[in-house]
């Protein structure tokens, strides 16, 4: 089996979304870690911050974006002339995802080149409007939707999430190396569920140990963006269809988000600056 590697990505053939100015992966190796928990109080947290934000539920099988942003049951505009989607929208954020097309307990029986093509559609065929940044929570693992967001359209970086422990650094550590093969910048990491802060006491306990992110941002030479603790009020919150930074905007949880939310902008910033275009000179 070929490798993923430069051979087997185009940048020619990468189509940019008309209007979007920044597409963000928000991925990680293992499924468990709290992406979509992630990409969800990120988004949520941009447009909070003045952002136009759009977040993309591209885990077909395990769609979760409905429920975590307070729409489910709900669908999307269509027209059928053009065959364009139009986004829901909640706390500020425009929301597409196959969750929206489909009943809530029908699997998605499909084969690579079916999600493949569900992606694509569900990149190119919305009505996304004019946004500073496309969010796009990733299925885990590094397989075909991985693929073809890095061979369809053009990614300003990736955000992968991890928990402390061993066994997901090893695939977080996986994720940043496709990343890397398929030339997509890793904006950072996010140690999710970092330290459990017992709510009786205050005493904290490295549940899923310590210092493990911060070892793979010094391999692979990126940064430890966002350190989540492990709290009851993040998860009750995303369950109820209402993010913590909405729910709780003033709260210590919230504040790491909202962080979290400016430094990915701010590192999106400096990469685009740092590209630089050459005039083509008449002959």
């Amino acid at each position: 089996m070929a490798e993923c590697g430069t051979k087997q990505i185009d940048p020619n053939a990468k189509q940019p979304i008309q209007g979007i100015k920044n597409i963000i992966a928000v991925a990680s190796g293992k499924g468990g870690v709290g992406k979509s928990t992630t990409a969800v109080n990120l988004a949520v947290a941009m447009a909070q911050n003045g952002h136009k934000v759009g977040l993309l539920d591209a885990d077909i099988y395990g769609p979760s974006m409905p429920n975590m942003l307070g729409l489910k049951g709900r669908k999307p505009e269509v027209d059928t002339a053009s065959k364009t989607l139009y986004p829901l929208e909640n706390f500020g954020v425009k929301v597409m995802s196959i969750g929206f097309l489909v009943p809530d307990d029908q699997a998605m029986i499909w084969r690579g080149p079916m999600v493949a093509g569900a992606l694509k559609q569900l990149l190119q065929d919305v009505a996304w409007g004019e946004l500073d940044a496309l969010i796009i929570d990733m299925p885990p693992g590094t397989g075909d939707a991985q693929l073809t967001l890095s061979q369809t359209v053009p990614v300003t970086g990736a955000v992968v999430v991890t928990t402390p422990q061993d066994i997901a650094l090893i695939d977080c550590k996986k994720g940043i190396q496709m990343f890397d093969k398929v030339h997509v910048p890793t904006l950072g990491i996010v140690e999710n569920m970092s330290v459990f802060i017992c709510p009786h006491c205050n005493g904290e306990s490295h549940i899923f140990d310590q210092g493990g992110a911060e070892a793979l941002s010094k391999e692979f030479k990126t940064d430890v963006i966002a350190q989540v603790p492990l709290n009851m009020g993040i998860r009750e919150n995303g369950d109820a269809g209402t993010p913590i930074v909405a729910a709780l905007p003033d709260s210590k949880e919230a504040k790491i988000y909202k962080d979290l939310a400016k430094t990915v902008m701010d590192k999106v910033t400096t990469l685009n600056k740092r590209k630089i275009t050459i005039p083509v000179m008449a002959g």
